[in-house]
C-alpha cells in the first residue's frame, strides 16, 4: 500500500482534474455555445460581468497561481484586463480557458506532498503553500462557473441540462 502522503497528494489531483477539468469545463462550453454573442458579452449591472469575462477572468486566474505560481511559467496577467476586454471569438476564448486548465491539472498531477507543503508568493503579494493555491484556484473556479450556469440559465430559460453531459 503507498503511504499516506502519496495517496492524499494524488488524491487532490484527482478532485482538481475531476471538478475543474472533466465537471466545469464540459458545463461552461455548453453554456457559452448556448448563448449569442451580444449574451455572452452581456454585463449584469455597472458592476457586473459578463459569461464571456468571466472566461477570460478564469483563464488568467489559473494561469496566474498555478501554471506561473506553481508550475514556474512567466507571470504576464492583465487581471484589469479580464474585465474590460469586449468581444472576442468565443472558440478562442474557450480553447485559451481549456487548455490553460488542462495545463493546470498536469501541473496538480505532479505534485506530491512536499511541493504541496511548499510556501510561495503568489500575485506579488500572497504568502501561501502550494496546497493553498490548489484549494483557491478550485473554489475560484467552480465558484465562478456557477455564476456562469446561473447567468445562462437566466438568459436562455433552458433546462441546462448538466446530468446529461
Amino acid at each position: 500500500m503507498e503511504p499516506t502522503a502519496v495517496r492524499l497528494a494524488a488524491g487532490i489531483a484527482r478532485a482538481f482534474r475531476f471538478h475543474v477539468v472533466e465537471e466545469c469545463l464540459p458545463r461552461i462550453r455548453s453554456c457559452v455555445e448556448r448563448l449569442d454573442d451580444e449574451q455572452l458579452w452581456r454585463r449584469h449591472g455597472e458592476k457586473g460581468n459578463s459569461v464571456g469575462n468571466l472566461c477570460l477572468h478564469l483563464e488568467g486566474n489559473v494561469r496566474q497561481w498555478i501554471v506561473a505560481g506553481v508550475g514556474g511559467e512567466p507571470d504576464a496577467r492583465d487581471r484589469p484586463g479580464e474585465f474590460a476586454s469586449g468581444p472576442q471569438p468565443r472558440a478562442v476564448v474557450m480553447d485559451r480557458l481549456e487548455e490553460t486548465a488542462r495545463a493546470a491539472a498536469g501541473i496538480v498531477d505532479r505534485l506530491d506532498a512536499e511541493d504541496l507543503l511548499e510556501v510561495r508568493t503568489f500575485q506579488g503579494r500572497y504568502e501561501r503553500d502550494v496546497l493553498g493555491a490548489v484549494l483557491h484556484v478550485l473554489e475560484h473556479f467552480t465558484g465562478h462557473a456557477y455564476q456562469i450556469y446561473a447567468f445562462t440559465k437566466a438568459m436562455t430559460d433552458d433546462d441546462l441540462g448538466f446530468w446529461d453531459l
